[in-house]
């Protein structure tokens, strides 16, 4: 297990860490462009854990003015994918369940932490909660993962 790598919850660390080609999540950073897209700013990192976090905006809440949760799961996936990238091979999804415990609203401050639960051979599974500023739980959402063969990208 690497030591974690971690910064204040103003900012992302994607900058501080270097790509290490036995760590798949290290490629992710450079090239995850739907975590750009959605805000979601990694704040801290370690094989088998991630804490991502995401400011809700006025074009991630529905029709009923609380945050859609098409958003609130794009951040706990996003977590996911980022703990289950522990080796050299990209690490896939292979299902996913979510519940959503609460609403939030634009202006709050979404935090994901995922964490690894179980992994065997190719197969893993990693819980993942997802709360706001207050520390209110929004969401609960268990990954499954699967290990491939493919290689990472080239840098």
């Amino acid at each position: 297990m690497s030591s974690p790598t971690n910064v204040s919850p103003h900012g992302g660390i994607e900058d501080r860490i270097a790509f290490d080609p036995s760590w798949s999540a290290t490629a992710m950073l450079r090239s995850d462009t739907a975590k750009t897209a959605f805000g979601i700013r990694l704040q801290s990192l370690e094989r088998g854990r991630a804490e991502l976090s995401m400011a809700v905006r006025d074009d991630m809440v529905n029709g009923f003015g609380i945050t859609h949760g098409g958003m609130v799961f794009t951040l706990a996936d996003t977590a996911f994918a980022y703990a289950c990238n522990e080796g050299e091979n990209a690490v896939v999804a292979s299902g996913v369940d979510i519940t959503f415990t609460r609403a939030s609203r634009a202006g709050d401050t979404l935090t994901a932490v995922a964490e690894r639960r179980w992994v065997s051979g190719r197969n893993g599974l990693y819980d993942i909660t997802v709360r706001d500023q207050h520390g209110d739980t929004i969401a609960e959402f268990r990954g499954r993962s699967f290990a491939t063969d493919r290689p990472l990208p080239a840098s």
